[in-house]
Parts: structure tokens; sequence; C-alpha cells
């Protein structure tokens, strides 16, 4: 594992982005969602695999004739594919399936028409228009196709007759009984919902979304209140939200991107504090996230035992905490508090560098469960969702190159118009 910081970022970087070329379909452009045998697609995950393509293309990783083959594959899939609301399609009202099937790009797992995952994958759809911008017939075509899954969108119905979006929606059970209110990962969601050209949000609707934040005051530092890291990072691999601020962001004299900073200070001093007493946790090893953990095993710490959660959303300072720690949303925490991250960085690789191989990032790792001969307990898949936002996540901090690639793209600098963002590089527009 390389020592210098340079080159250390940039195996990392190349890793992750190996994922999408060793795990998608080359004939639909689907990425599966794990590494794990039989792994469904992730509709998400084919959003990063778009987003990461174009910085694999400056950094001469692959062509950019290459790139431009795999993104119209996938367009043309998500295009063409079957919809309805049967279970035999890929989506319903223009979104789409959360799990879709890797061969024949069929609904998977009986699984939710999800939102959130379609607008991952349509901001990666957006950063492929925005970078694809040659007058050639095949940039031309994903532009057009980009455009054309836009449209399609139905933003209004997934409202559910009410004010905020509702989570998800079902063929047979219709719409989740939650709805997508108060700060978390939907931030985008809103803002694209709002720059939709046919079906778009109402300005009301983000106000409605922003009456549930939470603004909490823990270890000293205040900020706008999420527990699990990627909560605050997912919005942050497409949109540079540097000194730009919505209405509520103005009141408390903030921006996001000041927000995400505090988030990460926040974490590092719940793993300092430590209640819970786990093992490994410290001032350089920190990051509780959505990821993998032990599932139906007993963790026990002194006379205190806790039940592994398997795959879970795990969050400061409420937890849950089942001991299992993220290394993909401390590396996504570079761009917002490089300093401490760094450190944590090489404190994993170091300590820990079973979690960081030379082929990807583990979906997690708990250092206080150990199996007989005192190895920690790392989970034997990589999942996409981490590669790619620790490839974004790294190209922002390196070049800011997926931030200055979607300042250009006009959708977002509608949907954050919408949304009552002013200031910072909105202002130069």
């Amino acid at each position: 594992m390389p020592k210098n910081d340079e080159d250390l970022l940039d195996h990392m970087q190349r890793t992750a982005f190996d994922y999408f070329l060793l795990r998608t379909n080359p004939e639909n452009g689907l990425v599966a969602d794990t590494s794990r045998v039989g792994s469904p697609a992730s509709i998400a995950c084919v959003g990063f695999a778009l987003s990461s393509y174009p910085a694999a293309v400056e950094r001469g990783w692959i062509t950019r004739a290459e790139a431009v083959k795999r993104t119209l594959t996938t367009m043309r899939f998500f295009w063409h594919g079957p919809a309805g609301s049967t279970f035999n399609t890929i989506g319903h009202r223009g979104f789409c399936y959360h799990f879709l099937d890797m061969k024949t790009g069929k609904r998977a797992w009986e699984c939710e028409l999800s939102f959130i995952d379609t607008a991952l994958l349509l901001a990666g759809m957006l950063a492929a228009s925005s970078y694809y911008t040659k007058r050639n017939k095949a940039e031309n075509e994903i532009r057009k196709l980009v455009d054309k899954f836009y449209r399609r969108i139905e933003w209004t119905w997934a409202l559910n007759k009410g004010d905020t979006l509702a989570l998800a929606w079902s063929p047979g059970s219709g719409f989740l009984p939650y709805r997508w209110q108060g700060y978390n990962e939907g931030l985008i969601l809103y803002i694209l919902g709002l720059a939709s050209p046919t079906h778009p949000l109402a300005d009301k609707d983000y106000e409605v979304w922003a009456s549930g934040y939470e603004w909490r005051k823990l270890y000293k530092t205040s900020f706008l209140y999420g527990g699990p890291l990627f909560m605050h990072h997912f919005s942050h691999a497409w949109i540079d939200f540097r000194g730009i601020q919505d209405s509520f962001m103005r009141r408390k004299n903030c921006d996001y991107f000041e927000n995400t900073r505090r988030a990460t200070v926040i974490q590092r001093a719940y793993a300092i504090e430590n209640k819970r007493g786990f093992e490994g946790y410290d001032k350089n090893c920190w990051g509780l996230s959505a990821g993998d953990g032990p599932s139906n095993q007993i963790i026990k710490v002194k006379n205190k035992r806790y039940q592994g959660l398997g795959y879970a959303a795990r969050g400061v300072p409420d937890g849950p905490d089942d001991g299992t720690l993220s290394a993909a949303g401390v590396i996504a925490s570079l761009p917002f508090a490089p300093d401490l991250t760094l450190k944590a960085i090489h404190h994993i690789c170091h300590t820990y560098p079973a979690v960081i191989q030379n082929h990807h990032v583990a979906g997690g790792f708990n250092p206080t469960l150990k199996d007989k001969q005192g190895k920690i307990w790392i989970s034997d898949a990589y999942y996409g969702l981490d590669q790619g936002i620790i490839m974004l996540m790294i190209e922002n901090y390196r070049s800011q190159g997926m931030w200055k690639l979607m300042r250009k793209n006009a959708y977002v600098s509608k949907g954050l118009a919408k949304a009552g963002f002013k200031g910072g590089w909105l202002s130069k527009l």
C-alpha cells in the first residue's frame, strides 16, 4: 500500500473505479450491487458508474471512446427497457426499481420502485450529458436519451397527493407509508425533482421537506443533524454546496459543505468518547455509516452484549452502533476534513490492512468482534455504492472534477435556484 498521500489516493481511486469495470454487464450497462455471487444490479450503482467514467477518461484509465460506448449501452437499456407496473419491468412512471436482474434487467427481489435510487441514477446520467458534449452521433445520442429519460419521470405522481415525496412505491401494495422529509441523502432527490422539465415539484414541496430539519449541538458543535455519514455525502458527490445557501442555511449562517465538515468532526468526537467501549474507536478510527456488518452474532464488550446488525445504517450519536465501522465513509469525508481523514485512512491501512486490500474497500469492519485467531471481523463483500462514493469524493478532493462538471448543468442550477439557493458560484452564472 503506498505511503505517499497522492499515490495512496490514486491507488484507492483507481481500485474503486475498477469495480465498475469488473462488475458491469457489458450487454446492458447494469452494475452489480455487491461482489457476492448472484447479486442483482443496483440502479444507484449504475449512476455512480456513469459518473465515474468522465474522471477515468481524464486520468487516462479508459479511453473516451470506451466511456462513450459504456454510457451509450447503459442509456439505450434504460430508455428502451420495458416499463409498467408489473413485475417484469425495469420501472413505472419513469422511476426505476431499486434492484434489477443483471442479465434481463427486470425487477429483482420483489423490490420497491425507488425514488432516491432513481435520482442517483439520474445524477449519473446528467453527469454524462454534461461531459459528452461533442457534436458526433454517439455523444448526441447520449444527451438525447438522458433528456428523454428525465422527461419521463413523473415526480408529481410520487408526491402521492401530499407536499413531500413518498418514500417509495411497490406494485400491488402502492406507496410506502413514510415520506422524504427532514435532512438526509434526499437533498439531491428534491433538487432534481424541482428541475424536472415535465413534471416538476413545486417550490413549497422543498420548503415542507426542509421543515423537518433538526438542528442539534453535539460535542460542542452545532449542525444539521444526520446520523450516518452517507446521508451527508451522497448529494455532495455531484453538487458543489460550498458557499451556496438555501433559506435554512442562511438563517444558520452555514452551508451544506460546512455542515458535512462538522458532521465529520462529530463522528470523530463520538469515536474518541466511545461510551460503549468498542475496540478500535479513537481519534483516527471512526466512521459510522450505511454498510455491511456481522449478523446473527453477539458482540461482547465487558458486561454488555450487542446484537450484530448485518447491513445497516449506523449513526452518531444515537446509533444504531454495534462496533462496525465504514472505511468508505471515512474516505468519502476527504473533501470536507482532509487532515482528519488522511490520518484516519493511514491508520486503517496500517492497523487493519485487510480492510483496504488491492481489490477495493471492504463493506465494513468490526475491531471488537474477533475469531479464535484474533482476526477482526471484515465484510467478505465489496459494495458498489462504497466504491462509487470513494471514486467521486477522491476526485472532488483532487480536482473538484465532478463539482466543476455539474456546475455547468442547467438542470442542477435550476433545481438549486427553485430550492432557494443563492450566492457562491450560483451568482456567477
